[in-house]
């Protein structure tokens, strides 16, 4: 029987959920993988009352974990740049690492996976995209033979729960108090709230399908704070639900690299996932369009998604090759401004007939098609619309032209995505 002896770096939740996890089905994982997984330290500058270790050898420091005798270093400080310091260390003492920490993936990739591969070295990170839910490795692996024009989905367990609930009626914000209240946000909930986490995971996924730069170049990112109840009223009347979707599209040899709300057809399986679910829809050449839904966080699932890892990295040492520069050079990202949308606008009017004139006449000056102006029955002074397909300058040019537009008091804007 194969054995691997690891270090776990930090012992928050993430890192007592491995813990527990590897206990809990080590003779599982004996049985099926043919792999005893031996935790032979911890690195915690504190102790956590939730979770005894009871006789593995705890390192105050959690750098003296990468100098010891282990096969592999988890790291699970989160954070970014102590975390870049930890990962070095261990690639500078032939440590293979796994990490479920996507920031410091996102913001200095390039560099870690460099230095990896002159050492020999794997750096793996399935948990830090979805968690669990499988992704990075059927990129890499499954489908390498396949040409992978668009990666788009809900990457953020956290908004994709409060859009479902604002759909069903609920408010914005007693529904992000009761995500926090069932631990699905942080009690600073800006990073899922912003979009910036599913920000740091479509940029590794482009990364891994595209070749992007990790750090990417800078991206639109479009946080969820400013969508209402009468927008998904709207929105369902017209057919559409609203979700917050982070974006990966090559068009040739430029990406589209985005993250924003938007609006999707209800047909479609993206439309369909509720709650905490995370949902992933790739375009290959080969095998058409795939679906991965799971879960996107939580100690379990987080758990799932390092053992995974480890593994492989059990069953597989020859590192991952590295071509990102080859593929990267061809490629940049496309300008947002650009990028060709079709948009739902939602405005607050205090004389709709007056006012519909008006947004017609600035329309026509600007090119843009209106099918129907349509006035929201329960709400009077609410109308809303869909333009055709136009630029996103094109677009923010007539939003701000409409804003000044007397008897305007209110405007909203949201993207369409294409199929």
């Amino acid at each position: 029987m194969k054995k691997i002896n690891i270090g776990i770096c930090g012992w928050g939740n993430v890192a007592t959920g491995l813990y527990k996890a590897i206990n809990k089905n080590h003779e599982l994982i004996k049985k099926q993988a043919n792999l005893d997984i031996c935790i032979k330290f911890i690195g915690a500058r504190r102790d956590n009352p939730k979770c005894n270790p009871q006789d593995v050898e705890i390192l105050r420091d959690i750098f003296d974990v990468t100098h010891q005798d282990i096969d592999v270093v988890v790291e699970l400080i989160g954070g970014v740049e102590t975390a870049r310091e930890l990962i070095l260390s261990a690639l500078k003492n032939k440590k293979h690492v796994i990490t479920a920490n996507k920031a410091v993936i996102f913001h200095h990739g390039d560099e870690l996976f460099n230095i990896a591969s002159k050492n020999n070295i794997k750096i793996l990170y399935e948990s830090a995209v979805c968690a669990g839910t499988p992704i990075i490795k059927v990129l890499q692996e499954e489908l390498a033979g396949n040409k992978i024009s668009k990666i788009s989905g809900m990457l953020n367990g956290t908004t994709n729960f409060i859009l479902s609930e604002m759909e069903k009626g609920a408010d914005f914000d007693p529904t992000l108090a009761i995500a926090q209240e069932k631990g699905y946000a942080e009690p600073d909930p800006s990073f899922d709230i912003n979009g910036i986490d599913a920000a740091h995971k479509i940029g590794i996924l482009s990364y891994i399908a595209h070749g992007t730069s990790l750090p990417p170049q800078k991206f639109y990112i479009e946080g969820i704070s400013d969508i209402t109840s009468t927008d998904f009223k709207n929105a369902s009347d017209l057919g559409y639900a609203i979700k917050h979707l982070a974006v990966a599209n090559q068009i040739n040899n430029s990406i589209e690299l985005r993250a924003h709300p938007a609006l999707v057809r209800k047909e479609s399986i993206l439309a369909s996932l509720q709650g905490v679910r995370n949902g992933i829809e790739i375009d290959t050449d080969l095998v058409g369009k795939i679906h991965i839904t799971g879960s996107g966080a939580g100690q379990e699932s987080t758990a799932s998604g390092l053992i995974s890892d480890i593994i492989h990295l059990s069953n597989n040492n020859i590192p991952l090759a590295d071509n990102t520069d080859e593929k990267a050079s061809s490629e940049s990202l496309k300008e947002f401004n650009t990028i060709l949308f079709q948009n739902y606008f939602s405005i607050e009017v205090e004389d709709d007939k007056e006012v519909n004139q008006k947004i017609i006449s600035e329309a026509d000056n600007n090119n843009i098609k209106i099918e129907e102006i349509i006035s929201n029955k329960d709400k009077p002074s609410n109308v809303y619309f869909i333009t055709n397909l136009v630029k996103e300058s094109e677009a923010s040019k007539f939003l701000k032209q409409l804003k000044v537009i007397e008897f305007v008091k209110d405007i909203k804007r949201i993207r369409i995505e294409s199929e």
